[in-house]
């Protein structure tokens, strides 16, 4: 099992910056990849980005790519997702989950925090 906790989470105006943390404890040596999702008011859940444990290789959606960053820092067992140029349609809840190296799907998950992107 693996226990993720997000925060960092809050209200921002557009064009600014905020980093979300993630912290991770449990078997996190078995974690293939950790990722980060959001999900907006009256929408689908949506892939943010992720990164993989082994090599810090990162993905992104083409929505994000530029302003956001998903980075690791090992020692800690914690993900880092640093959002710049914020606009209003990011405004969701967002997620980090975790994915093992036996089932490479994201089987644990925080609890969300809210990031809300005023005009």
């Amino acid at each position: 099992q693996v226990q993720l906790v997000e925060s960092g989470g809050g209200l921002v105006q557009a064009g600014g910056s905020l980093r979300l943390p993630c912290a991770a404890s449990g078997r996190t040596f078995s974690t293939y990849s950790m990722g980060w999702f959001r999900r907006a008011p009256g929408k689908e859940r949506e892939f943010v980005g992720s990164i993989r444990w082994s090599d810090g290789r990162t993905y992104y959606t083409d929505s994000v790519k530029g302003r956001f960053t998903v980075s690791r820092d090992n020692a800690k067992d914690t993900v880092y997702l640093q959002m710049n140029s914020l606009k209003p349609e990011d405004t969701a809840v967002y997620y980090c989950a975790a994915s093992s190296t036996i089932t490479k799907t994201y089987d644990y998950w925080g609890q969300g925090t809210q990031v809300t992107v005023s005009e």
